[in-house]
C-alpha cells in the first residue's frame, strides 16, 4: 500500500548555491548532506510532503534545459505556499530569475495562484497556493477520494 511521496532526484552544479536557494529562500529543511567516495555531493531537502535528493557531481553540471512540450520528462517542481504574491516578491527582491509573474491558475479546482521562477541551475520552480476547495482536505492525501478532513471532531461538532 502506498504510504506517501518520498523524493525526486535532481542534479545541480553547485551544492552550496542549491541549498541556499531551496532552504534559505524557499524554506525547505536540510536533512542530510554528505560527500560520497567518488566525490559526488548528496543532500536531502525536506519540503514537508516529500524531499528533493540533490546530487552535485565533483566536476559540476550543465544548466538545466526546459522539457519541450512533445518530450517526456519533469517540467517543473511545485511548492505550496500560504501566499504566492509575498513569496514571489521576496524571491524577486533576492534576485531570483523570474519565469512568470503571479497569476490565477488555469486549474482553479486545484490551485488558486501560481508563479514560476528558476533555481540557480535553471530548473523551473512553481510557487503555488492551494484552491479553497482543497484547503480542508485531509493532510495525508489531499485527494478527492479521501473523505477525511484536517478538522478535529470538536471542530466538526461546532464545539471549540
Amino acid at each position: 500500500m502506498l504510504k506517501s511521496f518520498e523524493h525526486v532526484g535532481m542534479t545541480v552544479c553547485d551544492m552550496d548555491r542549491t541549498v541556499d536557494f531551496y532552504c534559505g529562500l524557499l524554506g525547505l529543511s536540510l536533512v542530510l548532506r554528505k560527500t560520497m567516495a567518488n566525490g559526488m555531493q548528496v543532500a536531502f531537502l525536506d519540503a514537508g510532503g516529500g524531499m528533493l535528493e540533490v546530487f552535485a557531481p565533483p566536476g559540476g553540471a550543465s544548466r538545466a534545459i526546459d522539457v519541450p512540450d512533445d518530450t517526456a520528462g519533469v517540467r517543473h517542481l511545485t511548492f505550496c505556499f500560504d501566499n504566492v504574491e509575498e513569496t514571489f516578491a521576496r524571491l524577486e527582491q533576492a534576485g531570483v530569475e523570474i519565469k512568470e509573474r503571479p497569476r490565477f491558475a488555469v486549474h482553479s479546482e486545484m490551485l488558486n495562484k501560481i508563479a514560476f521562477v528558476r533555481d540557480p541551475d535553471g530548473i523551473i520552480v512553481e510557487l503555488a497556493e492551494r484552491s479553497q476547495n482543497r484547503q480542508g482536505r485531509h493532510r495525508c492525501c489531499r485527494s478527492l477520494r479521501c473523505g477525511r478532513s484536517d478538522r478535529s471532531a470538536a471542530d466538526r461538532s461546532g464545539a471549540g
